[in-house]
């Protein structure tokens, strides 16, 4: 079915109905697609992701031939429907069908290996035992069909603006003078859309080399991000809301004084969430970090969208000015609370990042681009080439600003996975145009008339031929 007929509850009647497959026909182009359209998707999207099913799900792209198909099927269908019982027995012989294949004879296994790769690097602030805020973000995707899951909102968008304030505060700290008293660690993790595996597993290394961790040093906060290339407000997601006089709460003090201030028709506010030991799956990445003062920033304020999990989050659905928006309010806030600029009497209005500092549209803009142009899923990740090539540029983008860049590779424990992933996500589909199985039965019984009649004729033919024959006579 075509992606805008596909609903929760067509499949659940596909389900009952006991159907071999469903092939989804994906547009080429997503901005045509209308919102509501995208809307209803990502919602029986989400809801097909976490039920299980035997029955198999595809998802292609929309091609001519595709496209053919699926309207002669579609107009078959109707015409069926309002035909008589006469026209409904003549086309169960005549009709035309197709009939799909998909796969090989290879048997489809479970990857015993998989990798959550985890990037970090540091910027150093100037004088000893300095306190660390941590700046995070995952970089994986995920959706119905791992090889379409782009991911452009969640989470390239977190990335790119990562990424950026690397780059704003690379600039700050390459300065002596202009160093804050502040150490800042980057880092982007895998397996986010996995339980945040990965930032599970960098912590649990960090708490085995607590010589070298400086997560067990002073840490001022997390800052994880996620979700911000479009929306009309920011939601600081916490588990446990500051109390007034921590850094933490400083800090959500500079964010609100510099949206209000700059950016008065954005929406703010506080979500707090306390975390949910039985729940299997947590909300947001802060979660992960359990006693350390970790929070995260999103323009979402339902982590259970179906937008943080979707193959139509695409490029063409975010937007470029909210991005930069939102980007200027983190670094602009991050700024002033790291220098202390309100307690120094700066004003709120005066900006910190300006002129050849300022927040570039058009460098954000071509990461979001890069990094949406392939699928990230997190069963790809370590496996397809073009993909390891992506890792390789994020850890080249941190070497070109950070200092102490590492990269970690976590994989999976063999014996008792916490997630297990299939090969063969990508499969060649081959349909062929076929006539019912009553038709091979009309078929059979028409050939078996024919030569009957053929048979009876060469019977009646010899035996007029031997009555007339001159050699007939009677002895």
């Amino acid at each position: 079915m075509r992606l805008a007929d596909f609903t929760l509850d067509r499949y659940q009647d596909a389900l009952r109905h006991n159907a071999a497959s469903v092939l989804i026909l994906v547009p080429q182009n997503i901005s045509s697609v209308p919102q509501d359209v995208i809307q209803r998707f990502m919602v029986s999207e989400a809801e097909v992701v976490i039920n299980d099913t035997l029955m198999p799900v595809y998802a292609a792209m929309e091609e001519e031939e595709l496209l053919s198909m699926y309207e002669e099927m579609k107009a078959a269908s109707l015409a069926l429907q309002s035909s008589s019982p006469l026209q409904v027995l003549s086309s169960m012989v005549t009709a035309n069908g197709f009939q799909i294949f998909v796969g090989s004879d290879i048997p489809i296994k479970p990857i015993s290996d998989t990798a959550f790769i985890t990037l970090e690097g540091v910027l150093f602030g100037t004088g000893e035992d300095l306190p660390t805020v941590v700046i995070t973000a995952h970089y994986d995707s995920f959706g119905i069909a791992p090889w379409l899951s782009y991911g452009a909102d969640s989470n390239a968008s977190g990335v790119a603006v990562l990424l950026e304030l690397v780059r704003l505060f690379h600039r700050l700290y390459s300065d002596t003078h202009s160093q804050a008293r502040y150490n800042i660690l980057f880092s982007l993790m895998g397996g986010g859309k996995y339980n945040y595996q990965g930032t599970k597993r960098w912590i649990e290394e960090n708490l085995d080399h607590t010589e070298s961790s400086l997560l067990h040093e002073n840490v001022a906060f997390v800052l994880c991000l996620d979700t911000l290339a479009n929306g009309e407000g920011l939601y600081l997601h916490v588990s446990r809301p500051p109390k007034p006089g921590t850094i933490q709460h400083a800090f959500i003090q500079e964010l609100d004084q510099v949206i209000s201030s700059r950016f008065p028709s954005v929406k703010f506010g506080i979500v707090h969430k306390k975390i949910n030991l039985g729940e299997r799956a947590l909300s947001w990445e802060h979660e992960r970090y359990g006693m350390l003062p970790a929070f995260t920033l999103s323009h979402l304020e339902d982590p259970r969208s179906g937008l943080r999990g979707s193959i139509l989050d695409t490029v063409t659905q975010t937007d470029m000015k909210k991005l930069r928006r939102n980007a200027v309010i983190i670094a602009e806030s991050m700024a002033r609370f790291m220098y202390n600029l309100t307690k120094k009497g700066s004003p709120k209005e005066l900006p910190v990042f300006r002129g050849h500092m300022e927040v570039q549209e058009s460098r954000m803009s071509s990461l979001m681009s890069y990094l949406s142009s392939v699928p990230r899923a997190s069963q790809l990740l370590d496996r397809e080439p073009s993909l390891q090539l992506l890792i390789s540029t994020l850890e080249h983008e941190f070497s070109q600003y950070l200092q102490h860049v590492q990269r970690h590779v976590f994989r999976t424990d063999r014996r008792d996975p916490e997630v297990v992933f299939f090969d063969q996500m990508k499969q060649t589909m081959m349909m062929h145009r076929v006539k019912p199985a009553v038709f091979d039965l009309f078929l059979g019984a028409c050939i078996a008339a024919y030569l009957g009649v053929v048979y009876y004729a060469i019977q009646v033919k010899v035996h007029i031929f031997f009555r007339s024959s001159p050699f007939n006579l009677n002895r």
